[in-house]
């Protein structure tokens, strides 16, 4: 399924919706270059499972959990990762497999780890569309 959004606002609301809709065990993978709108879309989806507190990328950390919506919500940046021990040893199995909801910012470079359903959004920009223009692919693996 392709989504155009010609705005922040829109992007945020995309996340929204698929915030509400996400069940346990959910596992997203975000793929797109520095300044797409990743933390834009994740900030919704958070609002989405009813979470308040600021969301922010967890470049440094990892992963950032959030317990206080109707699921846990597990925010992983995988952008300063290594090599994939490196998340074996944060123990991500137990989050990606648990009964929260998973988001991977920079999926790509850990695939040989993600389970086997997911469901892959990669946000693209086209300049000769508008600064606020966004192309979000969103598909079931």
């Amino acid at each position: 399924m392709i989504i155009e959004t010609n705005s922040e606002r829109e992007t945020y609301e995309l996340g929204v919706r698929m915030g509400r809709d996400a069940a346990a065990g959910q596992v997203y993978t975000l793929i797109g270059d520095l300044g797409v709108g990743k933390t834009v879309f994740t900030k919704g989806l958070a609002a989405g499972l009813g979470i308040g507190e600021p969301v922010s990328s967890p470049t440094f950390t990892i992963v950032q959990i959030y317990e206080e919506g109707r699921l846990p919500f597990y925010h992983f940046d995988v952008y300063r990762i290594g090599d994939v021990e490196e998340m074996e040893e944060i123990g991500y199995e137990d989050y990606i497999y648990g009964g929260g909801v998973s988001l991977i910012e920079w999926a790509d470079l850990i695939e040989e780890i993600l389970p086997e359903h997911y469901t892959q959004i990669r946000i693209e920009k086209a300049p000769e569309k508008g600064f606020d223009y966004r192309r979000i692919d969103i598909c079931e693996y």
